[in-house]
């Protein structure tokens, strides 16, 4: 995917001025479609085209980008740019390069042409009611509880890319700047809407009237902010419309509170009542942060786990100190690290769900591999689970392994190694040499453990499948579940079809370990 990228387009939605992250666009569908960097500027709006406005005789007019801008600490609020051809969508691309550790995909807001009974639509009138706020009824939730940030998922659609049809016609406004507030976005140099800023935020400081695009967003924003500032906070109401919340130290010399509404007509939540700012110290909390929980730190340490699966929790705790100044216990790091693997990889259930679809792929893409499993019933606890099987052991080889040993010496090498983490067992391989002394894999299994069934399981289907010819060389290990199942074997691995020998740096090894005496 490294010659794709990601588009999230919105379409027929709004956007956001006021929010903590600055610019916000936000549609009741958004699209997930995956471009070549080598789409030209044309080729880009026929596919959105073709994509959102199938069914219309409609052409994009206008294409805003959403943006990055580092401000303070560390944190990004997001500008708006136009996409306006060839080079300001390769600048765009740069961009996304240059921030693919925290952007996901690149965002997109398209408008289209309109037509004359378009443009005859009165624009509806967001203006909100207003709301009394009656602090009498908060209901006190208790100190340890709190939201949690929910996790996007994006299914990607890996479009076609169509030859798209050249727009002749002239630039004409968006229907969203007939609704700008212009004197709300401070400045003279967004007469033509080319670089919105982001919201009048003084020192990273909420105020009253900035706007979220889901609660989710108002969460993940609190989070950041108490963390950053080095406060802490306690939920008085957490409703489907209403977030209230007020320092940890309310009235006991601080009167730090704030309460989020959602704003059905807007479609958006937005402050509607902000006493700041924090007049508690540091010293209120713990060396930890109760809400720098493990879901923001799996966020924050997700490039390091995706360079290095195996980094050390020890390492994620330096991390993370380095990054929002707070030395987190181990057991949160090391749940931090769970999940960002599983955000990265998939979850181990999942990954043993979809083992049977992967290898059936594997077959159906080429039919000459071989896989072979083995199940036994489930149990739970000691009670037997009806009409369910789990897996028991699997074995494997690549037609490519398969052809491969054709042409090797006629010496085959099997080990196992442990598996680690949630689900136990063995990785059993076996391994040839091609002429140039190369190491060739040549049969893979994963089994319970060493055990004289699983070694029988493995060497019975290397025999049947992989190493058909006679006259080879086995060697192993002196493990006495090898030396079982080649028993077992039938003369498969015995003279005059095979030779079983044992290997020298296996034997010098164990000399070693009992006589302790390197000079021997």
């Amino acid at each position: 995917m490294d010659d794709r990228v990601v588009l999230k387009i919105y379409y027929y939605g709004h956007i956001l001025l006021q929010t903590y992250e600055g610019v916000q666009f936000v549609c009741e569908n958004p699209l997930d479609v995956v471009i070549p960097f080598t789409l030209s500027f044309e080729e880009l709006k026929g596919v959105i085209c073709e994509k959102i406005d199938s069914q219309r005789c409609r052409r994009v007019s206008c294409i805003l980008y959403r943006y990055p801008l580092p401000v303070f600490g560390g944190f990004v609020q997001f500008q708006t740019k136009y996409m306006m051809d060839e080079a300001s969508m390769h600048e765009i691309f740069s961009v996304y390069m240059e921030n693919r550790h925290r952007m996901s995909c690149i965002e997109l807001y398209i408008e289209f042409e309109q037509s004359e009974a378009d443009r005859n639509i009165e624009l509806e009138d967001y203006n909100s009611e207003s709301e009394d706020e009656f602090e009498s009824n908060y209901e006190i939730v208790g100190p340890g509880e709190d939201e949690d940030e929910a996790g996007d998922a994006m299914n990607t659609d890996v479009a076609e890319v169509a030859n798209a049809l050249a727009n002749p016609h002239p630039f004409q406004e968006p229907s969203f700047m007939r609704s700008l507030d212009l004197e709300a976005m401070h400045a003279p140099e967004f007469s033509q809407y080319m670089n919105a800023a982001p919201p009048a935020v003084a020192d990273g400081e909420f105020t009253v009237g900035i706007e979220f695009s889901s609660r989710e967003a108002v969460i993940k924003a609190m989070k950041d902010y108490t963390i950053r500032r080095g406060v802490d906070y306690r939920v008085y109401e957490s409703e489907p419309t209403t977030f209230y919340a007020k320092c940890t130290e309310y009235r006991n010399g601080c009167d730090w509170l704030i309460r989020v509404t959602k704003m059905q007509k807007k479609y958006c939540w937005e402050i509607r009542r902000y006493n700041g700012s924090h007049t508690s110290t540091r010293s209120t909390i713990s060396q930890d942060h109760s809400k720098l929980d493990s879901k923001i730190v799996a966020k924050a340490i997700k490039p390091l786990v995706e360079v290095d699966p195996s980094i050390k929790v020890k390492s994620v705790i330096a991390e993370v100190r380095s990054k929002f100044n707070y030395t987190i216990s181990y057991r949160k790091t090391w749940l931090a690290k769970q999940q960002a693997v599983e955000s990265i990889f998939g979850g181990w259930e999942a990954s043993y769900e979809a083992l049977p679809i992967w290898f059936e792929a594997m077959c159906h893409k080429e039919p000459s591999a071989v896989v072979y499993f083995e199940t036994m019933p489930a149990y739970q606890g000691d009670d037997l689970v009806p009409d369910i099987r789990v897996l028991h052991r699997v074995f494997w080889s690549y037609y490519p392994c398969i052809r491969a040993f054709r042409h090797c010496k006629p010496v085959v090498q099997v080990d196992g190694t442990h598996l680690y983490e949630k689900y136990k067992g063995y990785l059993l391989v076996a391994v040839s040499q091609d002429g140039n002394n190369n190491i060739v894999p040549i049969a893979f299994a994963i089994v319970e453990g060493e055990t004289s069934d699983a070694w029988y399981f493995f060497l019975s289907n290397l025999r049947q499948h992989v190493v058909t010819r006679d006259g080879v060389e086995l060697i192993s290990d002196r493990h006495d579940s090898i030396r079982s199942a080649i028993e077992r074997s039938n003369g498969a691995w015995s003279p005059p079809r095979a030779c079983h020998m044992f290997c020298i740096r296996y034997i010098e090894s164990n000399f070693l370990r009992k006589f302790k005496a390197p000079y021997l």
